[in-house]
Formats: structure tokens, C-alpha cells, sequence
């Protein structure tokens, strides 16, 4: 029973440190003049990704592969198919035209990148340093049409309270620390019940694991979707899935080269389908509605009842 208990405190923990952690980025780059949607995209898509690259890091190093993999591939499809759905249940989301156009095609390739990478079930240094590369390029790219907008007006956007800069630097030092703390409990003790009940690390990455490290993403996206910014609710939810792959692999893989067997086709096709699925989805008005949001829960639900023994 224990075991279960520092599982919900570290999830507990992972949802307040990514919180502090999002809270402070957002805010300082919304000081900065940068528009809700390129925020959504890159600091609260990094911010929110963060449980999963320190959760990566920690598996990666005790040389758990199918814990990085597991808990990637599971975040992806829990990203897009339980927290797109449900939020879209409690309020339809309406989606800026350059995710139509540019970021979710870029998700949908990085989703396909991770399993031609993965053909061999091994992510080497070289392929890590690659994906890392990759990151870089993309957030620079971001930013470089960030630049090139025009100031945004951030009357009532999350995280453009008049702070100060030292307290957001505080909230975002706070956050990541205890992150790491929360992800390490989380990693530990998920491990020793897979043990115990004679489940794989994989479906442990693919389930409980990716759905605790994806609470931040959740809380982000309904709350900036119950307050009008719908732009930071689908940017997180695209962005975090393309920095799962591109950085948490990457920079995974680049530091620790790690093996995953145990994940199989149906995981990444499932994460595949639910990237592709999602592009046309957005492309009919623009608009994520009541209905396609039950329909992405309901294709959740299938695949707990496909994987689960």
C-alpha cells in the first residue's frame, strides 16, 4: 500500500512543481511581448513537458528504456486523446490557423521520426543528438515569427499579472526542483508495483506513469480554455507533444542511449493515428467541438481496454 501512496504524492508533486514551473515561464515570457499561442507552443509546452524529461532522464539512466519510451508514446496519446477531448467537452476550442497549417503537421512528423528511430527498438547518441538539434531548430523558428508579430495584447491572459520578475524566477527555480523530487518517487515506486503484479514497464510508461506526468498539460489547457485562450490551450497540447519526442528522447538519448522492447506497434500507431486524426479534426471550422472531443476520449478508452491485461 505504501507504494501506492508515494505514487499519489508524486503525482501530487508533479502537478504543483510543473504548476510553479508554468506559471513563472509563462509570465516572464509574456513580459517579454510574446503572443499567447508562441508562449503555448514553447514555454508552457517545455514547462509542462518537464515531468516527462526529468521522469526520461531518471529511467534512462537506470537503464529502463521502456519507462522513456512507455511514458513518451502513452503522454502523446493521453495529450491529444484525453486532454484535448475532455477540454473540448467543457469547452469547444477554437484553433489559430497557424496550428493548422504548421505545428500539428510538425507533430504528426516527429511522431512518425520516433518510430522509424524505434525500428531497431534503440535510440543511439547520435540519433538523440539529432532529435535534440531538432528541438532547437523548432523553437527557433517560433520565436523568429514571434519577433515578427506585433506586441500582443495580454489583457486577461494567464500568467500576465503584474509579478515580479524575481518572484517568477523563484516560482520557476521552485517548480523544477520539485519536479525532480516528484519524478524520481514516481519512476521508483511505478517500477516495484509493475514488479509486483507482474506488468510490464511499458504499460506501466503507457499508462500510469505518462497519464501523472501529463496532469500539468491538463490543468494548463482546461483553465486557458475556461478563460478564452483557447491559442495556449491546443499550443500546449501540440507543443508538449512535439518536445516529448523531439527533446525528451532527444535529449535522452543523447545523454543515456537506451533500448525499448516491450513497447509495441499498436502503441506508436495509436500515437500516430491520434496526431493524424487531429489535423483534420482541426481543419473542419477550425473549431475542436463537443462531439470530435467525445470521440477522442471514447478512442482513449478503447486503447486502455486494448493494452491493459
Amino acid at each position: 500500500m505504501s507504494h501506492y501512496l508515494f505514487i499519489a504524492l508524486s503525482l501530487v508533486l508533479l502537478f504543483l512543481g510543473a504548476g510553479g514551473l508554468v506559471r513563472g515561464s509563462s509570465s516572464l515570457a509574456l513580459k517579454a511581448g510574446i503572443s499567447p499561442l508562441v508562449v503555448g507552443l514553447t514555454v508552457v509546452a517545455m514547462g509542462t513537458s518537464s515531468p516527462e524529461l526529468v521522469v526520461a532522464l531518471q529511467a534512462g539512466l537506470a537503464g529502463q528504456g521502456d519507462i522513456v519510451v512507455g511514458n513518451i508514446v502513452g503522454s502523446n496519446i493521453f495529450n491529444i486523446a484525453a486532454i484535448l477531448g475532455l477540454t473540448a467537452l467543457i469547452c469547444p476550442i477554437a484553433v489559430h490557423r497557424q496550428v493548422i497549417k504548421a505545428d500539428a503537421p510538425v507533430m504528426l512528423a516527429t511522431a512518425l521520426l520516433l518510430y522509424a528511430l524505434l525500428s531497431d527498438q534503440h535510440i543511439s547518441r547520435l540519433e538523440g543528438s539529432f532529435m535534440a538539434i531538432g528541438v532547437i531548430v523548432y523553437t527557433t523558428a517560433l520565436i523568429w515569427i514571434a519577433r515578427r508579430e506585433k506586441k500582443p495584447d495580454l489583457e486577461g491572459v494567464p500568467g500576465s499579472s503584474s509579478t515580479h520578475w524575481a518572484k517568477d524566477l523563484i516560482l520557476l527555480i521552485g517548480g523544477l526542483v520539485i519536479l525532480v523530487f516528484g519524478s524520481r518517487l514516481l519512476v521508483e515506486h511505478a517500477v516495484t508495483i509493475a514488479r509486483q503484479w507482474n506488468v510490464s514497464e511499458a504499460v506501466i510508461g503507457l499508462t500510469i506513469v505518462a497519464a501523472g506526468t501529463s496532469l500539468p498539460e491538463l490543468a494548463t489547457s482546461v483553465v486557458a480554455a475556461l478563460r478564452g485562450q483557447a491559442d495556449m490551450a491546443v499550443g500546449n497540447i501540440v507543443g508538449s507533444n512535439i518536445f516529448n519526442v523531439l527533446c525528451i528522447a532527444g535529449v535522452t538519448g543523447a545523454i543515456a542511449p537506451f533500448s525499448a522492447e516491450s513497447v509495441g506497434t499498436l502503441d506508436y500507431l495509436t500515437m500516430i493515428g491520434f496526431s493524424a486524426i487531429l489535423i483534420p479534426i482541426l481543419w473542419t471550422g477550425h473549431t475542436i467541438r463537443r462531439s470530435e472531443g467525445a470521440l477522442l476520449l471514447g478512442g482513449y478508452l478503447v486503447y486502455l481496454f486494448a493494452i491493459l491485461p
